[in-house]
């Protein structure tokens, strides 16, 4: 099992945490963009970019929908 799966897994067991969700989506070669507002966008070339409010805790549906895209991409 590799190191990005690991914390694929991980994120479904705790999906509350902002810092693991960043981490999860950098490995995946997502750039993590914020101009000073309260959204992140995550953005790799050729992919669709991933928008999510930094909100603790972070909505589940946020984290069903990357979860989702980065299955798609394996």
């Amino acid at each position: 099992m590799s190191k990005h799966e690991k914390l694929l897994l991980q994120m479904r067991n705790n999906p509350i945490d902002f810092r693991l969700l960043r981490k999860l989506l950098k490995g995946y070669g997502y750039e993590c963009i914020n101009t000073g507002g309260s959204h992140y966008v995550f953005r790799k070339q050729y992919c669709m970019s991933i928008t999510i409010p930094f909100k603790r805790p972070i909505k589940v549906i946020y984290i069903k929908k990357v979860i989702k895209i980065l299955e798609n991409q394996s």
